[in-house]
């Protein structure tokens, strides 16, 4: 339930007379209306299919109360005040106003956007315009006021000349930013965003133990409310900085540019660069300064620490003391804003420790005492580097593996890796550079076997398996402590890469591992309990992020929270906008189960209709197809009709929801099964893996090789029906068998063998996941081996457990049962 108190409008109100108020509004006695609630947004842990039902959550009982304030104008989140603003009435007729139209506002737009000042000005004073209608805006000065006019700007930028006492600089030092407090009241009371806010701290439990994913289901969380007045709503500051080029072939101006969101928002959803969550609060300067080389950066860092000073000073005293803020459904919060996350590379991190040699910022008591003397992050409430300074995936884990375990793997292979790396079968979604190793990490275990010792391979493996864990969007007590023992296999099996001289220094072999990166991650497993998962604080997100867009053309509600909320409130206007290019959605119109787990999809019309039993033969080259017909009808006890033709899809979708989250569904991932060709002498077909029941036992997975897909038709006329086992679309497979029963130890994967001449068929519907097999190469590699042949030339191969995120997890299952 949603608490409902009531406190005066008063320009400082002492702390004790809210306490006092909220216990008589919020207790047994209080005379306020009961029916004054508001139910709030599931918060999305707790968003599960109904089964699910071992799965429970405790909530904090103080946190997220709604105020009320006497002699206050009713609280408006930022839709309502753009619609009090004073142009409202004129744009009921011309939405576009204070421009004519789409045409005027669209010029206007790419002026700004593109152009200086000075060039806007002698655009506007061309005598193209002589000859034909000049916009109304006849001048910069004019086009810049009509901007001004524009609803829902936001927080105005400011520039503000700064000087650091006793040191001058080449350049002038000039600060352009916004007021950090205002750009979070903007965020939290932006009603886009109000089917995905969170407001309390809660501890979720699947069964007896506890889940850990947003930063609500955090201890720090939970920590943080305890000391908090009663009813007071954390709004969790996020920023995120960069060293970032403003100029080119320009001078080369450097600036940091600062960036703020909230937790609050999902993290799904802030994560996302077409989201707009992330607002970019302040550039502050990059300069040289007129001093000896060695103080440089010293001078730098201070005044990248007085810029961030001056920008966050409200969102400081807020986090203090309080501040009352409106939400997106027009509810006042009593609001603390604290730093939770600085989203930054490592030597920016050092910067913002202001790491030395005689402060450690581990001791927590002289660190914060030396940072408040210096005016830093120490006079934050509830922050402090070794909190805010998350763990990063992007340098601390991806970037270590290309620096270094990348390098290690190269001394041992050498140009071997290439020629591996390059015959790889060749999956949608998997990108596979003539020159480059994008991908290399989710395949680099299963090329080490034959090539490296065991105690490499399991060094390797173990740094991997790290990798993939620390990503997982969803953590429990045992995930985390799987982390942990993926650490200490490391350091286990380490001493086998010295052995073999591949830590390479720039002049000699290292006989050590004193690797800052290395050191970092021993910290990852304790910070997912107190900041909770590591994926929502990666420094590409709000800097570089890129949407993973699929090939459709279905806008999706659930996926961009702009057309959901514009959906609500002005459907009409929805098919007037043009939102990103969101996920399809196959649960609604594909090939589904009772049980609604997996779609499928093929396309209406097939890409080769009405071949016949010979035909489809001989075009895949498939000698046992009407033999593995006539098996699969027997089994389910049908009798196959005569004059029986087929349609044909060279691919097929499937998609399913994360093992991580259920309600959430994933990208579909598209399942080749083509005929042979010139490319593909023997046709280009994806693997798979699939479940059966055998003799009433619980189900099954195997992995196969998709051969055909086909749906077996009657002709036009017939008056015969198909039997239900035989009108749905089926698959011709090819199967491999495991080898061992579970996976080879030293790279922790299922070795896979095929099976000569023995294929059958089963429905679509008996698919469970996409999977990525990779040929075992025992050294090296022969001339004739490509990416079009590698999945027929070998007899054994390594079922991939690195394919994907989704793929690690639902082997990691597979293997535990």
């Amino acid at each position: 339930m949603t608490h409902i108190a009531l406190v005066f409008s008063v320009r400082n109100p002492t702390l004790s007379l809210q306490i006092l108020l909220r216990k008589h509004l919020n207790g047994a006695d209080s005379c306020w209306p009961e029916n004054l609630t508001n139910g709030l947004m599931l918060p999305q842990a707790l968003q599960r299919p109904p089964e699910q039902t071992n799965l429970s959550a405790k909530y904090h009982p103080t946190s997220g109360y709604h105020y009320l304030l006497p002699d206050q104008p009713p609280s408006q989140n930022i839709f309502q005040e753009m619609q009090d603003h004073p142009l409202q009435q004129a744009r009921k007729t011309n939405v576009w106003y204070p421009f004519d139209g789409p045409g005027e506002w669209s010029l206007a737009k790419f002026l700004v956007e593109n152009l200086s000042q000075m060039q806007i000005d002698k655009f506007l004073k061309l005598d193209w315009f002589q000859t034909r209608e000049q916009p109304q805006f006849k001048s910069k000065d004019k086009l810049f006021f009509y901007m001004q006019q524009l609803p829902g700007r936001g927080p105005k930028l400011q520039c503000m000349k700064l000087k650091l006492k006793g040191y001058e600089s080449e350049q002038p030092i000039h600060l352009i930013w916004r007021d950090g407090l205002e750009v979070t009241k903007q965020l939290f009371a932006n009603p886009v965003y109000v089917r995905h806010m969170c407001y309390d701290p809660h501890h979720i439990y699947q069964g007896q133990e506890r889940q850990i994913g947003e930063f609500w289901t955090s201890d720090d969380a939970w920590k943080i409310q305890d000391q908090l007045p009663e009813g007071a709503t954390i709004v969790p500051i996020i920023a995120a900085s960069n060293k970032t080029p403003v100029t080119r072939h320009m001078g080369g101006l450097e600036m940091h540019p600062l960036f703020l969101t909230i937790g609050n928002i999902q993290a799904d959803v802030h994560m996302k660069a077409t989201s707009h969550a992330w607002r970019c609060t302040a550039f502050m300067p990059i300069l040289t300064f007129i001093v000896n080389s060695d103080f440089q950066f010293l001078l730098q860092a201070c005044l990248w620490h007085k810029c961030m000073d001056l920008v966050c000073s409200n969102l400081k005293v807020a986090a203090r003391v309080g501040k009352y803020m409106v939400n997106p459904s027009a509810r006042v919060c009593y609001c603390f804003t604290h730093l939770i996350s600085h989203i930054a590379d490592l030597p920016a991190q050092l910067m913002i420790a202001c790491l030395c040699h005689h402060v450690d910022p581990w001791d927590l008591i002289v660190f914060l005492r030396e940072a408040k003397k210096l005016h830093l992050s120490g006079n934050w409430r509830h922050s402090n580097p070794a909190s805010f300074l998350t763990p990063e995936i992007l340098h601390a884990l991806h970037k270590f593996f290309f620096d270094h375990v990348l390098k290690w793997i190269k001394q041992i292979m050498g140009h071997e890796l290439n020629v591996q790396f390059k015959s790889h079968h060749k999956c949608t979604g998997v990108r596979h550079f003539s020159g480059g190793h994008r991908d290399i990490q989710r395949t680099i275990v299963p090329m080490l076997w034959g090539m490296a010792s065991p105690g490499f391979i399991r060094a390797v493996l173990a740094m991997i398996d790290f990798i993939y864990l620390a990503q997982n969007p969803l953590h429990t007590e045992s995930s985390i402590v799987s982390m942990t023992q993926a650490l200490q296999d490391f350091q286990c099996n380490k001493q086998a890469i010295l052995n073999t001289k591949a830590r390479q220094g720039k002049s000699s072999i290292k006989g050590d591992f004193f690797i800052p990166k290395l050191e970092l991650i021993q910290s990852f497993a304790h910070a997912i309990s107190h900041v909770s998962s590591l994926m929502q604080w990666t420094a590409d997100d709000p800097l570089i992020n890129a949407v993973i867009e699929e090939d459709e053309e279905i806008a999706s509600m659930e996926t961009d929270p702009t057309l959901a909320w514009v959906s609500n409130v002005n459907p009409a206007t929805q098919l007037s906008l043009q939102g990103p290019c969101p996920v399809r959605n196959h649960f609604l119109k594909g090939i589904i189960l009772d049980n609604a787990q997996i779609a499928f999809n093929v396309t209406v019309k097939a890409d080769r209709s009405r071949l016949n039993a010979s035909q489809l033969q001989s075009l895949y080259n498939l000698p046992d197809f009407a033999h593995a017909l006539h098996l699969y009808a027997t089994r389910n006890g049908c009798t196959l009709p005569d004059h029986v033709s087929f349609n044909t899809w060279l691919k097929f979708r499937i998609q399913l929801h994360s093992a991580f989250h259920t309600c959430r569904i994933m990208l579909s991932q598209q399942i080749h099964a083509e005929p042979p060709s010139s490319n593909f002498p023997r046709g280009n077909c994806d693997a798979v893996l699939f479940s059966q029941r055998v003799d009433g036992d619980k189900d099954r997975s195997y992995v196969a090789q998709i051969q055909a897909i086909l749906q077996p038709i009657l002709p036009r006329g017939s008056h015969v029906q198909l039997p239900e086992h035989l009108s749905q679309v089926l698959v011709y497979i090819q199967h491999f068998n495991f080898i061992i029963p579970g996976p080879e130890p030293s790279t922790g994967m299922w070795m896979l063998e095929t099976v000569i001449r023995h294929g059958s068929i089963i429905p679509l519907t008996d698919i469970t996941h996409a999977v990525e097999i990779i040929p075992v190469y025992q050294g090296p590699l022969d001339k004739d081996v490509n990416s079009g042949n590698s999945l027929e030339v070998f007899d054994d191969y390594f079922l991939n457990n690195f394919a994907d995120q989704e793929l690690y997890h639902l082997l990691l299952v597979i293997s535990d049962n």
